[in-house]
């Protein structure tokens, strides 16, 4: 099939000439961002009112500068660097969800799709195309929507799973052959290592880990390696999983959901990781309405589930999508993980941020939430919590006693602060009853 498919394709600009003004675009995101396809699509100056949904972009994004405005409307169900100043300059939308949520707002037609805008692997002799390294919510995506624009990458991984889009379903397609866009893992900090060290004692052997991107997940991988059998059901995972899985330090052997394969809904890393994952038959993608479902996290053993913060308040209420009434990221899985891990027998669930901010300058933990801010992880929810100064869970804790707890693994420069915060609240600061005795 390699040589005919080939002759459909168009140029960029000829296959977004299919997008209609006032239509509601659906665009993969991560390392599968289709850029060439966005590219051109805001070329187009005759487009208006055209709304796009997406997770985490990366590559260019002039769809959302301001000349654009009116033209194009982002719709971030997942934000990042590019859209972070268009949201807060309000030319851009942001949309709080959970990540298991997000496939039925387009399978139910709430948000009705005219285009799916995708990356995809080239199709096999059976005339099916992968959505590769991002399955996430691209699979409901391509499902829901009236018609898919693609990009056919020869450098896209076929991937395993639930993953297939049939090459017929396809309305136009540009071919090309260059790199995906790559994560490269930033130089470790001794702050880092130290909440890596702190974390893997509490990983223990047989256990199944989630863990997202970026230095703290990366610190833990690197420790892990005299585990035993570890396991992975994540939403996302990056390179750290790499060096596990070919050291046999990853088996899944003692999953029960998806045993024997590391299951997950998205990639994002060095183009090493994206040549493990390529017709990999122990690494299985799905839609993230499956690998977040608390149903099925729940059933594998010791889920441990590491998530990240942008500030925690003393009651326990952990800030990770915004600073203050800035968006940030996004709610993402991180709540789905949390709970999921929370209901697994013998399952940590870990809430793991620096002690500090801007250099040592503000605490991370604080007497209460910056005024905006988005509370991703109620006090009901939270459990462990990890700073290079320890570790802590706050679940079973009354209000005085995660307080205590909080502070003792908060910089030592600001105890004294947040203990004096604490002043005249009595529900906080209440000495507890007298022994009878």
């Amino acid at each position: 099939m390699d040589s005919e498919w080939r002759k459909q394709a168009v140029v960029a600009e000829e296959a977004v000439a299919l997008v209609p003004s006032g239509s509601r675009v659906f665009v993969h995101g991560a390392a599968a961002t289709p850029t060439p396809l966005l590219e051109a699509l805001a070329d187009r100056t005759d487009l208006e009112a055209v709304r796009l949904y997406h997770l985490h972009l990366n590559g260019p994004c002039r769809f959302a500068e301001p000349q654009h405005r009116g033209r194009f409307l982002s719709v971030s169900l997942f934000t990042g660097p590019a859209l972070r100043a268009p949201i807060d300059e309000g030319r851009a939308d942001f949309m709080p969800i959970f990540l298991s949520d997000i496939p039925e707002l387009f399978t139910s037609g709430q948000i009705p799709l005219d285009v799916a805008l995708v990356q995809v692997s080239p199709p096999d002799r059976h005339g099916f195309c992968t959505l590769g390294t991002s399955v996430d919510t691209a699979k409901a995506a391509t499902e829901s929507a009236k018609m898919i624009i693609a990009e056919v990458n020869d450098r896209m991984p076929r991937t395993q799973g639930n993953t297939a889009v049939p090459f017929d379903r396809i309305d136009a397609f540009i071919a090309s052959d260059r790199p995906l866009h790559s994560h490269q893992p930033a130089q470790e900090s001794e702050v880092d290592k130290r909440i890596g060290e702190i974390i893997t004692e509490l990983v223990e052997d047989g256990a199944t880990l989630q863990m997202g991107i970026g230095a703290i997940p990366d610190a833990v991988l690197r420790r892990l390696g005299d585990k035993n059998d570890l396991g992975v059901h994540s939403e996302m995972f990056s390179d750290g999983v790499v060096d596990l899985a070919e050291a046999g330090v990853i088996t899944n052997s003692e999953k029960k959901v998806h045993k024997g394969r590391s299951v997950t809904s998205f990639v994002m890393g060095s183009p090493r990781l994206y040549d493990f994952v390529d017709d990999n038959l122990t690494v299985e993608f799905h839609p993230c309405d499956r690998t977040n479902d608390t149903a099925i996290i729940r059933q594998n053993p010791r889920v441990v589930a590491i998530n990240s913060a942008i500030e925690i308040s003393l009651s326990g209420q952990v800030c990770a999508d915004s600073i203050g009434h800035r968006i940030y990221s996004g709610i993402g899985g991180q709540m789905d993980f949390i709970h999921g891990a929370a209901l697994s027998r013998g399952g940590k669930p870990i809430i793991a941020l620096p002690s500090t901010a801007k250099r040592g300058a503000l605490s991370r933990i604080v007497p209460q939430l910056k005024p905006g801010a988005g509370v991703v992880t109620t006090r009901g929810h939270v459990h462990w919590v990890v700073t290079e100064h320890g570790a802590v869970n706050l679940h079973g804790m009354t209000l005085r006693e995660r307080a205590g707890a909080l502070i003792s693994i908060a910089h030592p420069d600001f105890r004294g602060e947040l203990r004096e915060a604490l002043k005249g609240r009595q529900h906080f600061s209440a000495p507890p009853p007298r022994s009878s005795d």
